[in-house]
């Protein structure tokens, strides 16, 4: 109570520690006494000490430099904890020097669950959203491939009940089966017509009583050695495969069975002839060599001869080569007619040469496909800003005869709206070597960026043509004014002598006529170049 109701004006230093001498400073070393490292804290410079008894609580006035121990150190526990830089006598910010005192480890808890709370929060990044409709944020979504770059048609029929067209073209069927559904069904056709005559020669046999008579040899039967199915099976095997090991034979005394056996033989030839076609068409397929014709992964635009051009680049890695190879590109993107009408996925032709022949390749090295942005091209409006906005796919098809089997050939690929590149080209991939040329396949897909313009095709034949028309007019202006200052040039000797032989003509008259054409004729002429200077500019 004596602590409590009282006032240390001598500060003993286990309570209180002086706050405007040497050890209360900025920049001060801890006291001495802490020797043991012990937890303390700083507060500052000026406290209200309190004082309580059994009476009401009285707030006595503030005095400087005392701390009250009973409010604000409570039960003191020290820790052994290493001084932090709050306790080597920091300065607070905006504040008073701060005193170091020992803190109890209540109030050190509490002080650090306050610190948490009022802890600023951190600053959240918010992504802004493409507004959609009613003001709600939508993510743009990715276009659907209509080709894969790989070739596959990404499209899924479906709700089809005329199924039984299928079977009106079953071989093309079977051929179109994957490989597991085809080895199945090539399976199942031989075996279900080897189990079936089996069956039938094992019917003929038990009719007519030959499994009865197996130990008589007078009896003879339709077909010697037959004793069960398994027998009856193995004799169906060898007739239509011709195999004929010559245990089991058919004799002359079973006219059915003669029947059977034309029968079993002209219909075991049309399945050989029908599966085996099938297996052979379907391994000569081809698709394959589709794999080894490849594209670019990216197509470009950029200018060529001084016209935006759409390139984009095909090679074939096989050494036999696609005879009369063709080439040909759509463009799908969905449209919407005058009258109202939506077309979804509109196929659009882009010419890549067919005028010039262009299209025809040969594919005997990496060839770049062009196709020039003229008027009736697709892209003759579309500018490097509407180009990452559009959503269009570009559908190339290269079409051309197998050298090795004669079949027609056919590889796909296509290009999404962000897999053209504007402004790029691409990079060179044949050098010279001895004797032959070098492709390097390993610069096949790789471009460069190149100085394009983003303004749309349109707009750039616009400013060409405004260029040539300018220039022609210049320079047409100009040689008509010639003349015409050489006329009046020649006329003011003229003028100057009849003055000086009729003394009462006025003079001025005719010279100030003569000054007007001439500052008309140099206005004319500093118009023309003046327009000339300013269209240039734009």
């Amino acid at each position: 109570m004596a602590l409590e109701n009282s006032v240390f004006h001598s500060r003993p230093g286990s309570l209180s520690l002086p706050l405007d001498g040497e050890r209360g400073r900025v920049g001060e070393g801890p006291d001495p006494r802490d020797s043991k490292g012990e937890s303390s804290v700083l507060l500052p410079a000026t406290t209200t000490t309190t004082s309580t008894s059994p009476t009401p609580t009285s707030t006595t006035a503030p005095v400087p430099g005392v701390l009250n121990p009973s409010q604000e150190l409570g039960h003191v526990v020290t820790t052994e904890t290493d001084p932090s830089p709050v306790e080597a006598g920091v300065e607070a910010e905006d504040g008073p020097p701060l005193a170091k005192v020992k803190r109890s480890f209540q109030s050190k808890l509490a002080e650090r669950e306050l610190n948490a709370n009022t802890q600023q929060p951190k600053k959240i990044r918010v992504v802004e959203k493409e507004g959609g409709r009613f003001g709600w944020g939508r993510k743009r979504r990715k276009r659907q491939r209509y080709v894969e770059k790989n070739g596959r048609c990404n499209v899924s029929h479906g709700n089809m009940r005329e199924t039984y067209r299928y079977l009106t073209d079953i071989f093309t069927t079977l051929v179109d089966l994957n490989w597991r559904c085809s080895l199945f069904v090539f399976v199942m056709a031989y075996a279900v017509t080897w189990l079936f005559f089996g069956a039938i020669w094992y019917l003929i046999a038990y009719v007519r009583g030959d499994l009865d008579h197996l130990e008589d040899e007078q009896w003879t039967p339709c077909v010697n050695n037959v004793n069960g199915f398994i027998s009856a099976f193995l004799f169906s095997i060898e007739t239509e495969t011709t195999i004929g090991y010559g245990h089991r034979v058919i004799t002359d005394q079973c006219p059915v069975g003669t029947i059977l056996l034309l029968l079993q033989a002209i219909l075991g030839s049309m399945v050989n002839a029908f599966m085996v076609g099938c297996m052979f068409v379907k391994i000569s397929q081809p698709n394959k060599r589709a794999e080894t014709l490849v594209f670019s992964k990216h197509a470009v635009i950029s200018l060529r001869d001084d016209k935006m051009c759409l390139m984009f680049r095909v090679g074939d890695l096989r050494s036999s080569h696609i005879v009369g190879a063709n080439m040909r590109a759509k463009l799908i993107k969905s449209k919407q007619t005058q009258e109202g009408e939506f077309i979804p996925l509109d196929q659009t032709d882009i010419s890549v040469g067919f005028e010039t022949g262009d299209d025809r390749l040969f594919l005997v090295s990496p060839l770049v496909i062009s196709h020039e942005i003229d008027p009736p091209s697709a892209f003759w409006d579309m500018s490097q800003g509407q180009l990452e906005k559009e959503d269009f796919e570009i559908v190339v098809i290269l079409e051309g005869m197998v050298e090795a089997t004669g079949m027609t050939c056919q590889a796909r690929s296509s290009y999404l709206a962000e897999e053209v590149l504007w402004g790029h080209r691409f990079s060179p991939m044949m050098s010279l070597a001895e004797g032959f040329f070098d492709i390097d396949y390993g610069a096949f897909h790789h471009t460069f960026e190149v100085d394009t313009p983003s303004c749309s095709a349109r707009e750039l034949s616009l400013a060409a043509a405004r260029r040539e028309a300018h220039l022609y007019w210049s320079i047409s202006s100009r040689l008509d004014e010639e003349p015409t200052l050489a006329n009046q040039a020649a006329k003011q000797p003229d003028s100057s002598s009849a003055n000086e032989k009729g003394g009462t003509v006025p003079t001025f008259v005719l010279g100030s006529i003569t000054g007007i054409q001439e500052q008309s004729g140099l206005g004319e002429l500093n118009g023309s170049v003046a327009i000339d200077q300013s269209e240039s500019e734009a």
